[in-house]
């Protein structure tokens, strides 16, 4: 039998690296996208050592013919939508880019799909932000969607066309609403790897203080790799669904720091400062997921919790600062 081939659109991110990295381990032929496949780096691949395994092409999710001619031209089994802004905090500045990457985006590969009428599995990216403050009640796959910000709002827009299509032209499409997943691959643009690497340039004597904004945030964290391997099981299914992915368990941002602190024994309050001008115009307080229907019917496997994710995240970066 011919290899499956797939097509990750966004493949230079977290996710898309490890969703690379899985999909071989498979015996899949991966092709991955960027914007623009010459300017891009792709250091996540390198550093998980497949760089050379996988083809790449660029692709401009907002434009329709450039979406049209990749999927044309590599006939993929199995299309992954990883592309689009992916910081809550950028989408409050830039809330056109976020509309247009992430809701224009994912109509154009359905519109793709649609018109080209092949057989193909599609899975898109969702967000737990699309349900907003969740409180202590962990969101389920029913849970109303009420989002507080521009990326939150193309993230539920992005689900509602999956729906929409699935229903209307039956197509084999579906979204993982993901809640907070993290890894070394982390860029430190994100707070959780901002955190790490500041601890550990803390403990390596390269820095003296770490700024950081809201700790009373509360947050479901699981770690990437695990998360990848559930959007593949959600294509192995007869019918398409859509599940919510999260550890079940949530904990706030001072928890994590006082954690992160702990593994390289620190005192967090010693190091840290608060910048108010880091805060959000309109922030989530607590954010749970039940990852339930993942477990028993994709058979998913109980997830790593937040303790296991930061210590993996602190022995990555104590490899890289202290050795």
């Amino acid at each position: 039998m011919a290899a499956k081939r797939a097509l990750i659109i966004g493949i230079t991110g977290q996710d898309g690296a490890y969703l690379a990295q899985y999909l071989l381990g498979k015996g899949y032929e991966v092709t991955g996208s960027s914007r623009d496949v010459m300017a891009s780096a792709f250091s996540n691949l390198q550093t998980l050592g497949i760089r050379d395994q996988v083809k790449l092409v660029s692709i401009s999710i907002n434009d329709f013919r450039s979406v049209f001619n990749a999927i044309q031209s590599f006939e993929p089994d199995e299309i992954y939508n990883l592309a689009g802004q992916t910081s809550v905090g950028l989408s409050f500045d830039q809330p056109v880019e976020a509309i247009e990457s992430i809701a224009i985006g994912t109509l154009n590969i359905l519109e793709v799909i649609r018109l080209r009428n092949q057989p193909v599995r599609f899975y898109n990216a969702g967000s737990s932000e699309c349900f907003g403050d969740t409180g202590d009640t962990p969101a389920n796959e029913h849970t109303p969607f009420a989002p507080r910000s521009p990326y939150a709002v193309a993230k539920s827009t992005a689900k509602w066309l999956i729906n929409s299509y699935r229903e209307s032209y039956g197509l084999y499409a579906c979204t993982g609403i993901l809640f907070n997943h993290e890894s070394p691959l982390r860029p430190e643009r994100f707070v959780t790897q901002k955190i790490i690497t500041g601890v550990a340039k803390i403990k390596a004597g390269e820095l003296s203080k770490l700024q950081l904004g809201n700790l009373d945030i509360s947050r479901d964290w699981g770690w990437a790799p695990e998360y990848v391997q559930a959007m593949w099981l959600m294509m192995q299914l007869d019918k398409p669904d859509d599940f919510v992915i999260a550890t079940g368990r949530k904990e706030s941002l001072k928890y994590f720091v006082a954690k992160a602190f702990e593994y390289f024994d620190l005192d967090w309050q010693q190091y840290v400062q608060i910048e108010p001008s880091f805060y959000r115009p309109n922030e989530i307080h607590a954010s749970v997921g039940n990852p339930q229907k993942a477990l028993e019917t994709l058979g998913w496997s109980k997830p790593t919790d937040i303790d296991g994710v930061i210590a993996m995240m602190c022995a990555a970066q104590a490899q890289k600062y202290l050795q």
